[in-house]
């Protein structure tokens, strides 16, 4: 069987005709517009996907893992974003019912999160111009599926700032290095799994490198930005948390779909005639 040639190749093209070819795909393909379709769905499945988590979470015999994870979403969002998603959880947590949703509510709070997941399979059968003849249920049982793998991530990484955080010399650059490694597994397990007729798997693209490279800058440059140069506060009062929430829901559905394309240009690229055929075929019709 012939082996095949690394992604990291570009598919033989150079970077300048690489990055052309991206940047007219990501135009056909809308995936600006896309993005903010795919983040209104994200707005109404992350809640219930943290319900979850915390759910999961309470389960564990290890006191403070929910204050850590708190302080890990308060690190990625703006601070009016991350005092409302605090809020949120505080509520959910402190709820006198709360552990009647360990177990049926969490069965509803996985379903309703797993909207957005089914989402992002929609957005990346067509960045990746294929048809998807998979049932509907079959579907949504992926969705789910990929659900479930993002709550135990979050677990997972959240138990492992808490452990990094007690080396004293290595804790912070060994929390960061936990914190890339987990965000590009994840991305690569959206990229393999979630659009129709995935390929051969590989632990690190160079589609889930740029997405998670572009998502680091924007939430970072999202949080300097608002803490430096912009007050949403003052200038859309207590709705000014929901509105930055969502600015950044929209940037990560935007680099998630902009990181797919790159591999998808990579993969038309290695295959020039079938990945051409396609991809004419959908743009025409």
């Amino acid at each position: 069987m012939p082996r095949r040639p690394s992604p990291w190749r570009l598919g033989g093209l150079s970077l300048r005709e690489f990055a052309a070819r991206v940047w007219k795909a990501a135009q056909a393909d809308e995936i600006g517009h896309r993005a903010a379709a795919l983040s209104y769905y994200f707005l109404f499945s992350i809640f219930p996907l943290l319900l979850f988590t915390t759910a999961i979470v309470r389960l564990l015999p290890i006191h403070h893992v929910i204050g850590q994870l708190m302080d890990t979403v308060a690190q990625v969002l703006p601070p009016e974003a991350a005092a409302m998603v605090r809020a949120t959880l505080r509520q959910v947590v402190s709820n006198n019912g709360y552990r009647g949703l360990v177990s049926l509510g969490a069965l509803t709070a996985v379903w309703a999160g797993s909207t957005g997941m089914a989402s992002v399979m929609t957005m990346l059968n067509v960045v990746y111009d294929v048809t998807d003849h998979r049932s509907w249920l079959r579907r949504r049982v992926i969705a789910v599926l990929l659900t479930v793998v993002f709550a135990v991530f979050l677990v997972v990484s959240t138990l492992l700032l808490m452990l990094s955080a007690r080396i004293e010399i290595l804790g912070q650059p060994l929390a960061t290095a936990i914190a890339v490694v987990l965000v590009l597994a994840a991305i690569d397990l959206i990229y393999y799994f979630a659009p129709a007729g995935h390929g051969r798997w590989r632990w690190v693209t160079p589609g889930s490198v740029t997405a998670t490279a572009l998502w680091l800058l924007a939430s970072f440059g999202l949080r300097f930005y608002v803490a430096h140069f912009a007050n949403y506060d003052v200038m859309y009062g207590s709705i000014g948390g929901l509105i930055l929430f969502l600015l950044w829901l929209y940037l990560t559905s935007l680099v998630l779909l902009l990181g797919a394309e790159v591999n998808a240009a990579i993969a038309h690229a290695a295959q020039p005639d079938a990945g051409r055929t396609a991809a004419r075929a959908r743009r025409v019709a």
